[in-house]
């Protein structure tokens, strides 16, 4: 897919978010519920996208749909005039915005997507094995009978028994019979072998060799940060979330990415020691824990909008 429709995809999920925003909210006269149906009707990817929207607010429904970001961080009557033209997701109501989150950002075309705090496993044709992690999507072809992947978003474990390439929008990783990451960021993708041997063909850098054991940015112009690593520690892969010693604000970053809703912290905690093996498929659990051994507070005020603060404070 290219950048182009990356972009267009992207676009129609926070259209439709802002659309379930302003249904929810009650802003949707006659006229608006009209436009919202001649927005459905502008083609299959609209209408596919409203349904898993509102598939999506099924399962937050414990959420209240009246109350809006602005409400719970900035009490401003005025700012709700704004709820059903504000294109930022700062601006829309929590479920909405809990849609978006949760929408693919290539609501068509993506042989295989995650949602956010899924995993799935798949084998390939050649006997291949990937694993996507949380809030990914892949399109899967095969040339001349090798299995090509097109990383969409996200982050996926490849164990290839034989020729396989990953494409990127920063390059390719081409790999032999092995095992490997690939983790896609806002500026470059983090690749990681565990076994075997991988190229790593930047767009319009020169090619680098990554060796087992060793881990490196691919960037559209070049290969950097190469450093070796344990490719034995448990990750993801096995569902859990290994960290010693790391704060808390870049702890509470990753585990967000399995998580729905909003996960806040109070600035004053990011700097606490975060050490400990966490299940990733509780993660409910996993902020218990956090309660447990730091002196922080956990604050639900729906089961998707959670607050950490020093304890004593008021979040």
């Amino acid at each position: 897919m290219s950048v182009q429709l990356d972009s267009q995809a992207r676009q129609l999920a926070r259209e439709a978010a802002q659309w379930l925003a302003r249904q929810d909210a009650g802003e949707l006269d006659a006229d608006g519920a009209l436009q919202l149906q001649h927005w459905r009707a502008r083609s299959a990817a609209h209408e596919a996208l409203w349904q898993k929207a509102e598939q999506l607010r099924q399962r937050f429904s414990q959420v209240p749909p009246p109350i809006g970001l602005s409400c719970l961080d900035r009490p401003d009557p005025q700012r709700r005039k704004l709820l059903g033209q504000a294109l930022a997701l700062g601006a829309v109501a929590p479920l909405a915005w809990m849609a978006y989150r949760q929408l693919p950002i290539t609501p068509w075309g993506a042989d295989l997507a995650t949602a956010t705090g899924e995993r799935r496993g798949v084998e390939l044709a050649d006997g291949s094995r990937v694993q996507l992690n949380t809030a990914s999507a892949l399109n899967i072809t095969f040339e001349a009978g090798q299995p090509r992947l097109h990383l969409l978003r996200g982050e996926i474990a490849v164990d290839s028994v034989g020729p396989l390439q990953v494409q990127t929008r920063y390059g390719r990783i081409v790999a032999g019979a092995g095992s490997f990451c690939v983790r896609e960021g806002e500026h470059d993708c983090q690749v990681s072998a565990l076994r075997g041997e991988l190229r790593l063909l930047p767009q319009q850098g020169s090619e680098t060799l990554l060796k087992a054991g060793h881990r490196a940015r691919l960037s559209a112009s070049q290969v950097h940060g190469i450093q070796a690593f344990d490719p034995q520690i448990p990750g993801w892969q096995q569902g859990v979330l290994i960290v010693e010693a790391q704060p808390l604000g870049l702890f509470l970053r990753e585990l967000d990415r399995y998580r729905p809703g909003v996960l806040r912290c109070q600035p004053s905690l990011e700097r606490l020691a975060v050490t400990g093996t966490f299940a990733l498929d509780d993660t409910d659990r996993i902020l218990a824990l956090l309660a447990a051994s730091l002196p922080l507070h956990v604050q639900y005020r729906t089961r998707y909008w959670v607050s950490l603060s020093a304890r004593g404070a008021v979040a």
